[in-house]
């Protein structure tokens, strides 16, 4: 996954907006070159929270900005400070951290001090507990705001008619608790007001002072109080949803035991850990980097990378990966990759890029909310003013109607449904072990009708192995025709020969055990043809059928056995001394265990596939028919996989691309969903992909798709639901039925059942997980 490493990954990134201020610009993705556009040029955006140790240039601590709506809005407001390259916002903690020359930072502040948020520059990591303790000081000033609103009420109902100085009193509460909960509020709905922005802050403000002042002053005290409460746990809701994947950066120890120059070991922060040192980790700690194991046998829980439940054996040469668990014995290992560029940083990166990017369906709500929310605004003036001027209603009857109606048609649950179910479904891949660089990808992933696979480490595991081994010479034994191929297959570097050494040593005790080891004289390697060298006293040659064929040694019954593996799609290495044919080895590239089931659950979908090769045809229809592949391209070279799925697309068809190598990129790159494996593929090919799978198991591609339906479904609902309930309080509001009250809890009962709907994907995970491990 080193291609992951680049620079566009390494940056840190920050929490997009929900689209409530539909001013700003859209984040978009352009699909062919797998690039991200925003609002700043350098701006990387993201959804990750920002940890202390990332803190950098310009920190700032603003205590108003806790939702998507203020963030736009910040957004917007530095929209054209050119010289920001990089915006990270956490918006639980209320920080946003600025990467910009320190020449444009007053100019910053000024501008969000200026959009009606005070703010305070921090300097060390103390931001994070300061925030935590301001969060702690709004629960409680809301509840007193609440225990206000709710005095005031009563001296309405009680003591308000019989009395003027209980009336004064009481609008004296009111206004109190309005300060308490929502001056925030209408200072920023004020800012957005004199900037023609009609967000939700405007619409509020709007609605509780023209409450007041008609007289409903107890009502608008209750709206702004329940309101700020219903806005805080939206707050708290969402970050749940944005902070599932931090989870996956808590998974890496922040300390390790590392090797000095002494060879003593130190406990060492991560940070300071260079590549090439030597780490030791004990049963049940997890692994601080990526590396190689040097000293130690022992297995590791690997399920935060791959997705896989069952633990992988782990020997000296063997790989590691950050934030795996070692489980049984404590191993040493070397360092590959620093903390910043493990496989678990670049899973998080890739999530937190693809979290910010909008899908379409995303793209169209945005759209229509900035539609939509100036027609609520007009239907309000409307209804107010119009009602009274044409069909003679009640005036002040009227103007309440119209602020009921601008609180019930607030945008908020309708714009804040999609963001939330998208990234809950990246997470959940995620978890999974799929790296899904865009939510335009995870909703595409349901429109897949075909899938083009190459064959070569994706269907295959993509390394040869021995799968056959005859002996023709009656008069020796299968050990020994064995010990001698291994003893030439052993010293020749070639991939056939090294498949044929691990092989053979694996089916022979006395090669295991390293008990036999012959010497060669005059060894030589032909190119094309084999090896030769003399053992003992005979002379032996190893190599291609057609070689040994042109010695003279291949009887009609040999040569009928050695066509019958080629046909099968066998590479056939012969063994034969100066007077006789000894034995053939057949080395081939297997099917993955998944494969066969892989593509039966792939047509369940509904998805054909079709294999794309530079294979020879009979190699490339013998994997086929092992896996149930009917349409089958072979011979191709990279241009020409590249020109099959670009006639899928002209043809409209809606086709992906799974591969692994770097002649696999221009059909990745090209294909609408492009696929990678994580494991086995190149660096290019996991850069071309959109959807990288960690384990290399093409089942997790028939789960992106599941998954792909399952975010629709949610979308749907969610957008039915915000618009559905809005809908009936409109009616209700029309009809003189609905209060300011049921008007709040339309709007903010509608945010907080789409969000809570979004989250379900993230525990169905756990479902998934089970049926995995199950497999």
């Amino acid at each position: 996954m080193t291609a992951h490493n680049d620079q566009h990954l390494q940056t840190s990134t920050t929490s997009s907006a929900c689209g409530h201020d539909h001013g700003h610009s859209e984040h978009g993705h352009d699909h062919h070159h797998h690039g991200h556009t925003c609002g700043h040029d350098h701006e990387t955006p993201g959804q990750a929270t920002l940890e202390a140790s990332r803190l950098e240039g310009l920190v700032l601590h603003v205590p108003a900005m806790d939702c998507p709506i203020e963030e736009s809005e910040i957004r917007k407001v530095l929209n054209d400070v050119t010289e920001i390259r990089r915006l990270q916002f956490d918006l639980s903690a209320r920080l946003i951290a600025v990467d910009a020359p320190e020449s444009v930072w007053a100019d910053v502040q000024s501008r969000i001090q200026g959009a009606g948020f005070e703010s305070r520059q921090l300097v060390d990591t103390a931001a994070l507990a300061q925030s935590a303790r301001y969060q702690r000081r709004m629960t409680i000033q809301l509840v007193v705001a609440l225990v206000v609103a709710l005095s005031a009420e009563l001296i309405h109902l009680i003591l308000a008619p019989e009395s003027k100085p209980w009336t004064l009193a009481g609008m004296g509460l009111a206004a109190v608790a309005i300060g308490l909960s929502g001056f925030s509020v209408l200072k920023k709905g004020w800012q957005a007001l004199r900037e023609f922005r009609l967000n939700i802050n405007a619409l509020m403000t709007v609605a509780v002072i023209g409450a007041f002042l008609i007289g409903d002053w107890p009502e608008a005290a209750m709206v702004m109080a329940l309101y700020s409460i219903a806005e805080l746990i939206e707050a708290r809701a969402i970050s749940r949803a944005r902070n599932a994947v931090k989870s996956l950066l808590d998974l890496a120890p922040v300390t390790a035991q590392i090797q000095n120059s002494q060879g003593v070991w130190v406990e060492t922060p991560v940070q300071q850990v260079a590549v090439n040192a030597i780490v030791r980790v004990r049963p049940g700690e997890r692994f601080a980097f990526d590396g190689e194991i040097l000293k130690g046998h022992s297995s590791a829980d690997q399920s935060a990378i791959t997705g896989e439940s069952v633990p992988v054996e782990k020997s000296p040469g063997d790989k590691v990966f950050a934030g795996t668990v070692n489980q049984q014995a404590e191993l040493e290992y070397i360092v590959q990759a620093q903390a910043d560029d493990t496989v678990l940083a670049n899973i998080i990166h890739v999530v937190e890029q693809a979290q910010a990017t909008k899908a379409p369906i995303q793209r169209f709500v945005d759209r229509f909310a900035a539609v939509y929310t100036p027609l609520v605004f007009l239907l309000a003036i409307v209804v107010a003013i119009g009602s009274p001027l044409f069909l003679g209603a009640d005036w002040l009857n009227s103007l309440y109607k119209g602020l009921v109606l601008l609180v019930i048609g607030c945008p908020c649950a309708l714009v804040i449904s999609t963001p939330v179910t998208i990234v809950s479904g990246l997470t959940t891949a995620a978890r999974l072990g799929v790296l899904i660089k865009g939510g335009a990808y995870l909703e595409l992933a349901r429109r897949l009708q075909w899938l083009a696979l190459d064959k070569t480490g994706t269907i295959t595991r993509g390394e040869p192995e021995l799968v056959e081994h005859l002996v023709f010479a009656p008069t020796y034994t299968a050990t020994q025709v064995h010990i001698w191929a291994h003893a030439l297959a052993s010293r020749s570097d070639h991939p056939v020969s090294q498949a044929m050494a691990r092989g053979i040593q694996s089916i022979e005790p006395a090669l295991l055990n390293g008990v036999v080891d012959l010497e060669i004289d005059q060894f030589e390697a032909l190119a094309g043809l084999g090896v030769q060298g003399r053992i003992e006293s005979t002379f032996y040659r190893m190599g291609s059928h057609r070689w040994i064929h042109g010695f003279g040694l291949c009887t009609e019954q040999i040569d009928q056995s050695l066509a019958s593996l080629e046909r099968q799609g066998y590479t056939v290495t012969v063994l034969a001394t100066e007077e006789v044919i000894l034995g053939a080895f057949a080395v081939a590239d297997t099917v993955r265990e998944t494969s066969k089931q892989a593509i039966a659950q792939l047509r369940e979908q509904g998805i054909q596939v079709v294999m794309l090769t530079g294979d020879n045809a009979l190699t490339a229809a013998h994997i086929a028919a092992q896996v149930g592949i009917e349409d089958v391209r072979a011979d191709l070279l990279p241009v020409d996989k590249l020109k099959v799925i670009e006639e899928f697309v002209q043809n409209g068809v809606t086709v992906g691309m799974v591969g692994d190598g770097i002649n696999d990129s221009p059909a990745l790159a090209s294909a609408d969903i492009g696929f990678a494996m994580g494991q086995a593929g190149s660096d290019i090919a996991v850069e071309a992909a959109d959807v990288v799978i960690m384990n290399d198991d093409l089942r997790r591609i028939v789960r992106t798709v599941k998954l792909s339906h399952r975010v629709h479904r949610v979308l749907w609902q969610n957008i039915a639901l915000a618009l559905g309930i809005k809908a009936v309080f409109f009616v209700l509001a029309l009809m003189d039925q609905a209060t300011m009250w049921m008007a709040v809890f339309a709007d903010m009962g509608a945010s907080l059942l789409v969000v809570f709907n979004g989250l379900r994907l993230i525990r169905t995970s756990r479902e998934d997980r089970e049926e995995i491990a199950s497999e």
